[in-house]
């Protein structure tokens, strides 16, 4: 689009189907490079990939001729078939319906590269139900916990 100029960060959190802690240690950086692979490949700029055993967060410049929800699919689509292919699960792999996002302007890059980055450090102290819980309530998105992910208590 010539002569368009945007500024569009997004968080994109999203989960394993059942909230299982199915994404191993040994593969999670592989899965990260794979999933920045994809946003890369949709003309969107991955900033940081990283998340746990059972979600992810993706923070992305976002295109804006590409919404937030074509990414969500393409990168969850993608990425389950690539565990599938390599066989990192028994079973099929796949990933909850839905997902969070949520945007960010250019003074909160570092903040929020620096809190996905810390992923491990941050679950030490809170669930990934508190932290989405908390993130929904922090940018006032309505919900209805009725249809938020499946939670493993």
């Amino acid at each position: 689009m010539a002569g368009t100029y945007t500024q569009i960060y997004i968080q994109l959190v999203f989960a394993v189907k059942g909230r299982q802690n199915l994404i191993q240690q040994k593969n999670k950086s592989e899965l990260n490079k794979y999933i920045s692979g994809i946003i890369t490949g949709k003309e969107c700029k991955s900033i940081i990939v990283n998340g746990m055993q059972d979600h992810i967060h993706a923070f992305i410049g976002l295109r804006p001729s590409l919404s937030v929800s074509d990414l969500a699919r393409d990168v969850k689509n993608n990425s389950s078939n690539f565990i599938n292919d390599n066989h990192w699960v028994k079973g099929k792999f796949s990933w909850q319906s839905g997902f969070g996002a949520f945007s960010y302007s250019k003074s909160q890059i570092e903040k929020v590269y620096n809190y996905i980055l810390n992923q491990e450090k941050h679950h030490k102290k809170k669930t990934f139900k508190e932290e989405y819980l908390e993130l929904l309530k922090k940018f006032e998105i309505e919900f209805n916990e009725k249809y938020l992910f499946e939670w493993i208590e």
